[in-house]
C-alpha cells in the first residue's frame, strides 16, 4: 500500500519559525557555536574540528574519502588540509600500492588535538538536551532518523 505525504504543513499558515526544518537549523547551529566556544582554546576553527575528528575516529583516510565524510567538495578538502598540514596536525602520505591516492594521517598534535573533541561534543549536546528524559531522549533521536531516511529516500529518488 503507498503512503501517502502528510499535509502537517499548509501554505496559508504556513510560519517558518514553526517548521521543523527551521528548528534543527537553530538547534545546529546554537549547538555548534557552543562546540567552537569550547573548543576556542585548540584554535581549531569549526571547518577544521569536524575534519579532524573524522580523521582521528578513522572515518575517512583519503582526501576523496574526508571530503565526502565533511560533505564538501575536493578543492575546499584541500584549501583545509593545507591549513591543518601548516598548524602540524594533519599530513598527507602518497599511498604506496596506488600513487593517484593519498592518505591523510593526524600528527601526534593532531591525535592530542582531537582526543579531547569527544568529551567537548558529549558535554555540548547533553546541556542541550537538558530536563529530557532517557525515553524522550530515545523518541527524539528515533524521530530524528526518520526524517534522516525520509530525507535520504528522497534524494534518491531525485538522482
Amino acid at each position: 500500500m503507498p503512503q501517502t505525504t502528510p499535509s502537517f504543513y499548509n501554505p496559508d499558515s504556513y510560519r517558518p519559525e514553526d517548521s521543523v526544518g527551521y528548528l534543527m537549523r537553530n538547534i545546529i547551529s546554537h549547538v555548534s557555536q557552543a562546540v567552537d566556544r569550547k573548543l576556542a582554546y585548540t584554535e581549531l576553527t569549526h571547518a577544521q574540528w569536524i575534519p579532524l575528528y573524522k580523521l582521528y575516529n578513522k572515518s575517512a583516510s583519503t582526501v576523496a574519502e574526508l571530503a565526502r565524510a565533511c560533505e564538501i567538495d575536493n578543492g575546499a578538502t584541500t584549501r583545509m588540509l593545507d591549513r591543518m598540514e601548516a598548524k602540524g596536525l594533519c599530513q598527507r602520505v602518497r599511498s604506496e600500492q596506488d600513487r593517484r591516492v593519498v592518505n591523510l594521517e593526524l600528527t601526534p598534535a593532531g591525535n592530542a588535538a582531537a582526543a579531547d573533541i569527544p568529551r567537548i561534543l558529549s558535554d555540548v549536546q547533553n546541556a542541550h538536551l537538558e530536563g529530557f528524559s532517557q525515553e524522550e531522549f530515545d523518541n527524539l533521536r528515533s524521530y530524528l532518523r526518520r526524517i534522516l531516511d525520509n530525507a535520504q529516500r528522497i534524494k534518491a529518488a531525485a538522482q
